[in-house]
């Protein structure tokens, strides 16, 4: 069955218990939950309904199992903690009532028949200030459209789809409603639709000055775009009205990392934790500036404490495993272990544990282990993840039937005339951040970050507001649409944007490798540029990815046949800039670089027009804050013993093999 028709035999089981027909709904389910091809979101649901067909019947045991189940698969899914409060209300069991319930507005803050509840079981229980915090909270949701009540639902339960349209309908006659905007922008926010909710965030902040839910998370996504000097401003907004506030101040510390000043954050960070030392999540973030300046052993015992304060923390212990160098203990081992396999941890964290508990297994040599967590923690991300082959496909062929070599041709001196940026392209763990530390140890070029400029003008030309099968066929054919002197506009909006994250040398670098879909674009607006290619072999790169837990992006990454297309789509790509921008692009090859590191320096910096400089062979010795997995690897001198590390878990790879395709898998020499 495929997706439509595993909806419609939800939609079908849920009128049935509307319907009060709890046998037939019961029976449905459980033959729906046999399907082996269920998504999570699916069989969730079915889970879910089944559960409330059960209760209805009284069939209290049969729910309460059904509920573990569900658990187990969505442990963080509000309205099955809901559904085992009303179960546990009918077997007279108060006190696990009411520990479900929290669960349930815990989870999804918006279930409304939760806060009911709690209000009468608190009472009964004469829990009278909690009685009113919840009552509160039922009037908070009674003050708001019910519209807007199931978009905040909707959104707690992933539904995140259902929420935007349901919302952005509600906008249509609502147009300045500040709390519908905010929510389209927290929709946006998980969509990773990030300038519409900058711009959806800072209109509420304009109407509604005093709002500082809205401020909070406008600074936030000013963090998440790297626009660090207006989030700081945004921050210290919010810190002047609420100086005794510790989630304002730890923004405020986030900026202050953002804006290169680590120690300054590290201050605010202890301060903070000074007053309550059970943030678990500021430990983290002072474990990652930490790590960015090079104070490795704090770093680690930032990160330990963060999950002596929160034992089920799963970034934690990524965090731990993600700076590749840290050896877990068997304790650590063993209580990861634990958790992972616990009912109650929450989805995040459980990704989360499944690839640091890889990257520990694969440390002590227990490849199949190892794999095993790899490919837990893939299969569980993935089903969050928006990438598909087809839209990939769609997206590399619109490249190379707009940018051709005569489409070129026709806007030569276009752009502007800057040489400062230097770009870094191609896929993750494909050795950029070495390649980045390399040419950032010249004395003429500041190493700057993975900048989302290109990627926001991409957006902007796509247009977010149409419709996603237009979004596609929109960019990248504008340009051929635009006028000439637009491309220079959009250079010099790039350097003054990037500016803040330079340092004073005359050039810079840019190493966000998603750009490689753009280098045509590049080449427009900024046709002095140089553009490098960081190419790995392929079977090392793409296992290396599927290795990694991303931050934010990377969505294809999360799963061996996804990591094949993608890099075969990347290759071929690439060749076509090479065919259509002869010299504009310059391939650097991890293990070239690793067998001959100067003759590879010179090479490089020739290409960027840069004198020799003997720092860049000596590399690791330059001191400058480096934010990506392999900030502690590229602080040493070159080693050869990762090169070959895809070989261990080889029986496991055939589809990656696969998808490589014969070319690339001949000209590696890959069996």
């Amino acid at each position: 069955m495929d997706q439509k028709t595993h909806e419609h035999t939800l939609d079908a089981a849920k009128k049935l218990v509307q319907q009060a027909a709890f046998s037939e709904a019961e029976d449905m389910m459980h033959d729906f939950l046999l399907n082996s091809d269920l998504s999570q979101h699916a069989r969730r649901d079915g889970l879910y309904t089944l559960a409330v067909s059960q209760r209805y019947q009284k069939k209290l045991d049969s729910a309460s199992e059904t509920l573990k189940e569900l658990r187990s698969h969505a442990p963080d899914y509000g309205r099955g903690y809901q559904e085992l409060g009303h179960t546990y209300l009918e077997q007279k069991q108060v006190s696990l009532a009411i520990k479900a319930y929290e669960n349930a507005v815990h989870h999804n803050p918006a279930l409304q028949a939760s806060w009911r509840a709690l209000v009468n079981l608190y009472g009964l229980t004469e829990r009278h200030e909690s009685a009113n915090a919840a009552a509160q909270e039922i009037v908070r949701f009674a003050n708001l459209p019910p519209e807007l009540v199931s978009v905040s639902a909707l959104i707690h339960d992933k539904e995140l789809y259902k929420a935007e349209r349901l919302c952005r309908h509600f906008l249509r006659n609502n147009r300045h409603h500040v709390e519908a905007m905010r929510l389209l922008a927290e929709i946006g926010v998980k969509l990773e639709m990030l300038d519409d909710a900058e711009f959806l965030l800072e209109s509420c902040v304009e109407f509604e000055p005093e709002y500082n839910r809205a401020r909070f998370e406008y600074a936030d996504v000013l963090l998440r775009r790297h626009k660090f000097q207006k989030a700081l401003e945004q921050a210290q907004i919010l810190n002047r009205k609420e100086p005794d506030n510790l989630a304002i101040r730890s923004l405020v510390g986030s900026a202050t990392v953002g804006l290169g000043d680590h120690e300054e954050a590290i201050s605010i960070f202890d301060e903070v934790l000074a007053k309550e030392p059970n943030q678990t999540k500021v430990y983290v973030t002072k474990g990652h500036a930490l790590k960015t300046i090079g104070r490795f052993d704090d770093a680690i015992a930032s990160y330990q404490q963060a999950y002596k304060v929160e034992p089920n923390h799963g970034d934690a212990f990524w965090s731990l495993a993600n700076t590749k160098v840290y050896e877990f203990t068997d304790q650590e081992i063993e209580h990861m272990r634990r958790e992972e396999a616990s009912r109650d941890i929450a989805l995040d964290d459980r990704i989360h544990m499944c690839f640091a508990l890889g990257k520990a297994l694969e440390d002590r040599g227990d490849f199949e282990g190892a794999f095993h967590y790899y490919f837990c923690g893939n299969t569980l991300k993935q089903d969050e993840m928006r990438h598909t082959p087809q839209r990939l496909a769609a997206r590399i062929r619109a490249q190379k039937e707009v940018c051709t070599r005569d489409f070129f041709d026709q806007y030569v001196g276009v752009g502007s005339q800057t040489f400062d940026p230097i770009f870094i392209v191609g896929l993750p763990r494909a050795g950029s951040t070495l390649l980045e530390q390399i040419i950032a140890s010249h004395s003429q070029v500041d190493g700057t970050l993975e900048l989302p400029h290109i990627l926001s003008l991409v957006n902007r030309l796509r247009d977010r507001n149409l419709p996603e099968s237009e979004q596609g066929s929109r960019y990248p054919r504008i340009l051929h649409d635009l006028d000439a002197d637009l491309f220079a506009r959009f250079g010099e909006q790039y350097l003054t944007e990037t500016r803040v994250f330079r340092a004073g040398a005359p050039r810079f670098i840019d190493k966000m490798p998603n750009n490689f879909v753009h280098v045509g674009l590049i080449k427009l607006i900024l046709p002095h540029a140089k553009v490098i290619d960081a190419r790995r072999h392929p079977m090392a790169c793409c296992f290396s990815g599927f290795k990694q837990l991303f931050g934010e992006g990377q969505d294809f990454s999360y799963g061996l046949p996804e990591m094949g297309n993608y890099y075969r789509e990347y290759v071929g790509l690439m060749k076509h800039w090479d065919e259509v921008l002869p010299g504009f692009v310059l391939r650097v090859n991890h293990e070239d670089v690793i067998e001959d590191l100067e003759g590879q320096v010179r090479r490089v910096l020739e290409f960027l027009d840069l004198e020799f400089e003997s720092g860049c062979v000596e590399y690791y010795k330059t001191k400058r804050s480096i934010r990506t997995p392999s900030s502690e690897q590229v602080r040493q001198p070159i080693y050869r013993s990762g090169m070959e590390v895809w070989r261990n878990f080889e029986k496991w790879l055939d589809p990656l093999k696969k998808e490589l395709g014969p070319d690339i898998l001949r000209a590696y020499r890959i069996d």
